[in-house]
């Protein structure tokens, strides 16, 4: 199992990794709209809250050797279900034709009051392979 991390980020600082690698594949812990770099919390709009929880994502699997177009399977969890349509629109965005497996999951509350967290599931491989 080989730890993956970010350049020039902090470790987290709960007790997880990013993501793991582990036989050929990606493990990506949820991911909730933080900057990373500056740390700062978005609690805007669903639409930005969804894109930078994504782009969280895309960061982590670009770090390990890959990318979104390799994502197997994303769980999605959000904390209220008006949201989903607006979450779906910035997901099929990003993610283009690409359609991984997915789940959405209600949930009552998220960290720092967000309303989104994404984990993913990706194979390595070469970006855009």
């Amino acid at each position: 199992m080989k730890k993956i991390k970010l350049p020039n980020v902090p470790e987290p600082k709960g007790h997880y990794s990013p993501a793991v690698e582990h036989n050929g594949l990606i493990f990506v812990s949820g991911q909730i709209p933080v900057d990373p770099e500056t740390g700062r919390v978005e609690t805007g709009s669903i639409e930005a809250q969804t894109e930078l929880a994504l782009r969280n994502v895309e960061r982590i699997l670009t770090a390990a050797g890959s990318d979104l177009n390799h994502v197997l399977q994303m769980t999605i969890y959000i904390s209220e279900m008006e949201l989903w349509d607006e979450v779906n629109a910035v997901y099929k965005r990003i993610l283009g034709d690409h359609k991984p497996a997915r789940a959405i999951v209600p949930v009552k509350e998220l960290h720092y009051g967000t309303k989104i967290e994404i984990q993913a599931i990706a194979a390595v491989g070469t970006p855009s392979s």
